[in-house]
């Protein structure tokens, strides 16, 4: 069996990396120097190591001709929000487009990428359709596997989780339990139908985002009353039942981002998503909130007028990995320069091209002679 595996970062190279031990694989991207990268055993994301790209039989391409010929394409773009925060599908669409073009009867396109419940069918088979000339569900067929890559994360890696399945067809969810159930120890549950799928996986990332708002919540209250979150959650943890969620900036582009894709559809069947969208504002207010706070203590301990030289230590969207995507730290550095401080950023696991490209941010780089701080934030967690 042939598959073509579109889309090489964070969830598309680990599946193609343990799909590549059972069945001839391409790997397809339109970055070149990602695959440059990638043919010289480099993996900047860090979630695939030198020795096990090294070993992979794996043909790379961005050559589009070289999609043509495979039974199975697994498609991986990212699928993130625009400025209004509604579903940009633009990625989603460009890389139906190129399938299609590639197309032959018989043929599967199996979507990783979260989305709405209804894309799947509605959207991407629509877009292969006329792409390829071909009739979808008769000449060609859908299935959906939402990915559950945690970036950074090496006990829950792609090989070692439970993946949902579901086909167009039943022959189709066969198939694909099949292939994925060759490639993770986790187990396979075959999903009711695609939708249901898309919308198990949409709801994951909304589920988290909406109790870690809670836990941003009850911080605010509690530091204006004085009281430390980490002891009352400590105590409250003693309990069999309490989730232990932390407080802290919510970014990345899965739990920042899915919930929006949960209230496009809420919107479309005429629902006000309440809670979710609730939950969002507090987790995007975050960094502002505690900027101000940061600012206050500064404020009482500088002289009149004068602003603080801060440190900021961590850039990256959550600990341990390179990823700037929707980081909330640049909201929390931009919130104290707009208060008047000088902020300095140091981070060892951002590329430091990146920072400058993506928000005009210079990283410091050996911080040995980095000398009087009138604060240092510890914004993420790294080893």
């Amino acid at each position: 069996m042939k598959i073509c595996v579109i889309g090489l970062g964070y969830v598309g190279l680990p599946l193609a990396v343990v799909l590549a031990r059972h069945y001839q694989i391409t790997g397809y991207d339109v970055d070149g120097a990602r695959l440059a990268e990638l043919r010289q055993g480099h993996d900047r994301t860090g979630e695939v190591s030198s020795s096990d790209l090294d070993s992979c039989v794996m043909q790379l391409s961005d050559d589009c001709g070289d999609l043509v010929g495979h039974d199975v394409y697994i498609i991986t773009v990212p699928t993130p929000v625009d400025e209004a925060n509604a579903p940009d599908l633009s990625a989603l669409r460009a890389a139906c487009g190129a399938v299609g073009k590639a197309l032959s009867k018989g043929a599967i396109v199996v979507f990783e990428s979260t989305v709405y419940p209804g894309v799947t069918e509605n959207v991407c088979g629509v877009e292969l359709a006329a792409g390829s000339g071909l009739i979808c569900g008769r000449d060609f067929f859908l299935g959906y596997s939402p990915e559950r890559i945690n970036p950074g994360d090496k006990e829950h890696r792609v090989d070692e989780i439970a993946k949902i399945v579901a086909g167009q067809t039943p022959e189709v969810t066969t198939k694909l339990e099949e292939i994925y159930g060759n490639v993770t120890r986790g187990g396979i549950f075959t999903a009711r139908d695609i939708k249901t799928a898309e919308a198990a996986k949409v709801i994951e990332n909304a589920q988290r985002d909406i109790n870690i708002a809670f836990i941003n919540e009850v911080s605010m209250i509690f530091s204006h009353a004085g009281l430390s979150t980490h002891d009352v959650l400590a105590a409250a943890a003693t309990k069999w039942n309490f989730l232990g969620f932390q407080p802290g900036l919510v970014g990345g582009h899965c739990v920042g981002v899915d919930p929006f894709y949960l209230a496009h559809l809420a919107s479309e069947v005429g629902h006000h998503p309440e809670v979710i969208l609730a939950g969002r504002k507090i987790n995007d207010a975050m960094a502002e909130f505690i900027a101000g706070r940061i600012h206050e203590a500064l404020t009482e301990s500088l002289p009149k007028g004068e602003g603080g030289k801060v440190l900021v230590l961590g850039l990256t969207f959550k600990e341990n990995v390179p990823d700037l995507r929707n980081t909330k730290v640049v909201d929390l550095i931009n919130v104290l320069a707009a208060k008047g401080h000088a902020v300095d950023v140091h981070d060892a696991r951002a590329n430091a091209e990146e920072a400058q490209e993506f928000f005009d941010l210079p990283l410091l780089g050996d911080l040995a002679e980095c000398r009087d701080y009138d604060c240092v934030i510890g914004a993420v967690p790294h080893d």
